[in-house]
Protein backbone atom coordinates (compact mmCIF):
# COMPACT_ATOMS: atom_id res chain seq x y z
CA UNK A 1 0.00 0.00 0.00
CA UNK A 2 1.01 3.49 -1.12
CA UNK A 3 0.56 5.71 1.88
CA UNK A 4 -0.29 9.62 1.24
CA UNK A 5 -2.13 12.26 3.05
CA UNK A 6 -5.71 12.52 2.53
CA UNK A 7 -6.84 15.92 4.94
CA UNK A 8 -5.50 17.86 7.51
CA UNK A 9 -7.62 19.89 9.72
CA UNK A 10 -6.83 23.55 9.77
CA UNK A 11 -8.18 26.06 12.50
CA UNK A 12 -9.65 29.08 11.82
CA UNK A 13 -11.72 31.44 13.24
CA UNK A 14 -13.93 31.63 10.17
CA UNK A 15 -13.56 28.74 8.24
CA UNK A 16 -15.44 30.20 4.77
CA UNK A 17 -13.00 33.15 4.77
CA UNK A 18 -9.94 31.41 5.30
CA UNK A 19 -10.38 28.52 2.71
CA UNK A 20 -11.72 31.34 0.37
CA UNK A 21 -8.48 33.72 1.03
CA UNK A 22 -6.23 30.33 0.32
CA UNK A 23 -8.39 29.38 -2.64
CA UNK A 24 -7.88 32.76 -4.33
CA UNK A 25 -4.45 32.73 -3.58
CA UNK A 26 -3.57 28.98 -5.13
CA UNK A 27 -6.26 29.98 -7.97
CA UNK A 28 -8.07 27.22 -6.55
CA UNK A 29 -12.04 26.53 -5.68
CA UNK A 30 -13.80 25.80 -2.15
CA UNK A 31 -15.98 22.88 -2.33
CA UNK A 32 -18.71 22.21 -0.96
CA UNK A 33 -19.39 22.03 3.25
CA UNK A 34 -18.21 18.57 4.64
CA UNK A 35 -20.11 18.24 7.58
CA UNK A 36 -18.79 21.64 9.42
CA UNK A 37 -15.68 21.45 7.33
CA UNK A 38 -14.67 23.84 4.74
CA UNK A 39 -12.42 22.45 2.33
CA UNK A 40 -9.96 23.23 -0.35
CA UNK A 41 -9.10 20.27 -2.36
CA UNK A 42 -5.43 20.71 -4.06
CA UNK A 43 -4.52 19.50 -7.21
CA UNK A 44 -3.12 15.75 -5.55
CA UNK A 45 -6.56 15.40 -3.97
CA UNK A 46 -5.36 16.49 -0.64
CA UNK A 47 -7.92 18.29 0.96
CA UNK A 48 -7.22 21.76 3.40
CA UNK A 49 -10.63 20.92 6.00
CA UNK A 50 -11.43 24.16 7.47
CA UNK A 51 -13.05 24.25 10.81
CA UNK A 52 -14.33 26.62 13.35
CA UNK A 53 -11.98 27.39 16.19
CA UNK A 54 -12.37 30.42 18.02
CA UNK A 55 -8.38 30.44 19.58
CA UNK A 56 -6.11 29.52 16.48
CA UNK A 57 -2.84 29.09 17.07
CA UNK A 58 -0.81 29.21 14.19
CA UNK A 59 0.95 26.15 11.89
CA UNK A 60 3.07 26.29 8.95
CA UNK A 61 1.66 25.05 5.81
CA UNK A 62 3.73 24.63 2.18
CA UNK A 63 2.40 24.35 -1.10
CA UNK A 64 4.55 23.17 -3.89
CA UNK A 65 3.61 25.45 -7.27
CA UNK A 66 5.26 25.00 -11.00
CA UNK A 67 6.94 28.10 -11.96
CA UNK A 68 4.12 29.43 -13.45
CA UNK A 69 1.43 29.08 -11.01
CA UNK A 70 3.93 30.85 -7.99
CA UNK A 71 4.07 33.82 -10.63
CA UNK A 72 0.34 33.61 -10.69
CA UNK A 73 0.06 33.56 -6.74
CA UNK A 74 2.84 36.00 -6.16
CA UNK A 75 0.73 38.33 -8.53
CA UNK A 76 -2.10 38.02 -6.68
CA UNK A 77 -0.59 38.39 -3.28
CA UNK A 78 1.12 41.85 -4.42
CA UNK A 79 -2.27 42.91 -6.12
CA UNK A 80 -4.35 42.28 -2.92
CA UNK A 81 -1.39 44.06 -0.60
CA UNK A 82 -0.87 41.31 1.10
CA UNK A 83 3.15 41.45 2.80
CA UNK A 84 5.50 38.67 2.22
CA UNK A 85 8.35 37.11 3.36
CA UNK A 86 11.45 35.93 1.54
CA UNK A 87 12.11 33.66 4.90
CA UNK A 88 10.14 32.18 7.67
CA UNK A 89 11.06 34.09 10.72
CA UNK A 90 8.87 37.21 8.37
CA UNK A 91 12.03 39.46 8.50
CA UNK A 92 12.25 39.70 4.88
CA UNK A 93 9.62 42.07 3.64
CA UNK A 94 8.66 42.01 0.32
CA UNK A 95 11.03 39.17 -1.19
CA UNK A 96 11.14 35.70 -2.66
CA UNK A 97 13.41 33.16 -1.33
CA UNK A 98 15.95 31.50 -4.35
CA UNK A 99 17.08 28.30 -2.11
CA UNK A 100 20.46 27.44 -1.62
CA UNK A 101 19.95 23.22 -1.30
CA UNK A 102 17.75 23.34 -4.36
CA UNK A 103 18.89 25.18 -8.04
CA UNK A 104 16.16 27.42 -9.37
CA UNK A 105 13.95 26.84 -6.15
CA UNK A 106 12.06 30.08 -5.46
CA UNK A 107 9.41 30.90 -2.54
CA UNK A 108 8.12 32.90 -0.34
CA UNK A 109 6.22 33.05 3.01
CA UNK A 110 2.81 35.15 3.86
CA UNK A 111 0.05 34.71 6.34
CA UNK A 112 -3.56 34.06 6.09
CA UNK A 113 -5.96 35.63 8.36
CA UNK A 114 -5.84 33.47 11.23
CA UNK A 115 -1.65 34.19 11.37
CA UNK A 116 -0.90 30.73 9.37
CA UNK A 117 2.33 30.66 7.97
CA UNK A 118 1.60 29.66 4.21
CA UNK A 119 4.78 29.33 1.80
CA UNK A 120 4.88 28.36 -2.13
CA UNK A 121 8.09 27.26 -3.06
CA UNK A 122 8.70 25.99 -6.79
CA UNK A 123 10.45 22.37 -7.54
CA UNK A 124 13.43 24.20 -8.88
CA UNK A 125 15.67 22.44 -11.48
CA UNK A 126 14.68 25.34 -14.10
CA UNK A 127 17.70 27.33 -14.15
CA UNK A 128 15.96 30.03 -13.04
Amino acid sequence: MVVALHHTIVPARDPQASAQFLAEILGLSVDPPVAHFTPATLANQVSLDYDQLDHVEPHHYAFMVSEQEFDAALARIQHCGITHYGDSACQEDGRIYHSERTEGRRGTYFHDPDGHLMEILTPGGSGR
